[in-house]
């Protein structure tokens, strides 16, 4: 399978067009379209250290979650880091294929794995200005806002949590990967008692008793990491003869 023909296939899987308007993803960087693809490397992040291993491991593809490119490249000579990894990438002939917020709002992606892993049921989607990324269900039966926190501590490996207890009996959950505080009023509005993302500010936290939703802060990367197994699969739903290698590109410490 050509580099073009697993762009294809997976484009045809996560289509583009549940992408946010804001949002830049696809095939990033392509020396050479029609490379046989024998293996790839799937990670959340393009890090220095995920290219290193990729030219290690002589990986065609970097299959990541998180854009290489998002912002605008103005000059690619190499004088910043995103510019400098396009060069070197260019030099290996690796091709890198990122899968944003369109991962985020698939059904079975990053949003429905995270409340899986969580126990939720009945799951429907929710959003902000009809960008329907997050999740929203019911657990099986209510628990207390202490119990709950530490079950999405053990059930995303995550070194820690943060949370700002409301005053109310966990049940209704919303999830949002990532950075999620731009969908904090669309939990409410969507019925969630508790609202889990990756990252949320000290306001929205310091906030909560007075808005009425609990807030757990679960880390970026662990509610998101999850999905690499999801790319993993989708890359041997293409070709069986293709080698996936799973990367933890997880750069943030906690002590």
């Amino acid at each position: 399978m050509k580099v073009i023909e697993l762009y294809d296939f997976l484009n045809s899987r996560i289509p583009s067009s549940l992408s946010c308007e804001w949002d830049n993803d696809g095939l990033m960087c392509c020396p050479d379209k029609d490379l046989e693809v024998k293996k790839v490397l799937v990670t959340l992040d393009v890090t220095a250290e995920a290219v290193e291993c990729a030219k290690a491991e002589s990986c065609e593809v970097i299959l990541a979650h998180h854009p290489l490119i998002f912002k605008g490249l103005k000059a690619i000579d190499g004088e910043d880091n995103v510019s400098a990894k396009v060069i070197d990438l260019i030099k290996s002939g690796i091709a890198v294929m990122s899968f944003h917020t369109r991962l985020d709002a698939l059904c079975g992606g990053v949003n429905d794995i995270l409340a899986e892993k969580l126990g939720l049921l009945n799951v429907a989607p929710f959003g902000e200005n009809g960008e329907t990324i997050g999740r929203i269900g019911k657990l099986s039966q209510p628990i207390d806002l202490d119990k709950f926190a530490q079950a999405v501590k053990d059930a995303l490996g995550a070194p820690c949590v943060t949370y700002a207890d409301a005053g109310k009996e966990v049940s209704a959950v919303a999830v949002l990967g990532g950075s999620g505080g731009d969908d904090i009023s669309a939990a409410m509005a969507a019925g969630a008692d508790t609202f889990v993302s990756g990252e949320l500010k000290y306001h929205a936290l310091t906030d909560a008793p007075e808005c009425g939703m609990n807030l757990i802060v679960a880390g970026h990367f662990h509610t998101e990491f999850p999905v690499c197994n999801k790319l993993c699969e989708l890359v041997a739903e293409a070709s069986l003869d293709i080698e996936r290698i799973l990367f933890d590109s997880n750069r943030i410490k906690t002590i």
